[in-house]
């Protein structure tokens, strides 16, 4: 398996994609609490997920 500067942009979206839904989810599941701070967490990894989708094929 080659991985390519595409493909591991494209895996690390994802990988980080995963985790933003998981800081939601755990924030919203079992930590009602700190569902605020868990869902900006959430939000930022998704932001990142994002600019390296964005940046897939331009580096």
């Amino acid at each position: 398996m080659s991985l390519n500067k595409n493909k591991i942009f494209r895996v690390t979206a994802l990988i980080l994609f995963l985790l933003g839904t998981a800081l939601i989810l755990l924030g919203l599941m079992k930590y009602r609490e700190y569902a605020i701070g868990f869902s900006v967490a959430g939000i930022g990894f998704y932001a990142v997920a994002w600019a390296f989708n964005a940046l897939k094929g331009r580096v």
